[in-house]
């Protein structure tokens, strides 16, 4: 590698929202920082299985047959 293009690799500690503290490397911030995470695996909806929104839920599909119900071959 070459020398002072690279930015600096070292170990942070990283805090889920559950509380969980961890250890990694990184290139954010300071060595010893500690990285406090707003959503995570344990939170996010992705992974927890929560809510997940439909794109028909506000009648997309519905709306887009009404608006071209008529168009289209005749019988």
């Amino acid at each position: 590698m070459k020398p002072e293009i690279h930015p600096d690799y070292h170990e942070i500690k990283v805090q889920m929202t559950d509380g969980t503290v961890y250890s990694t490397r990184s290139t954010w911030g300071k060595p010893g920082d500690t990285m406090m995470l707003d959503i995570d695996s344990t939170s996010h909806p992705a992974w927890t299985g929560g809510p997940a929104r439909l794109n028909d839920q506000g009648g997309q599909v519905a709306k887009f047959n009404k608006r071209f119900a008529g168009f289209g071959r005749k019988k």
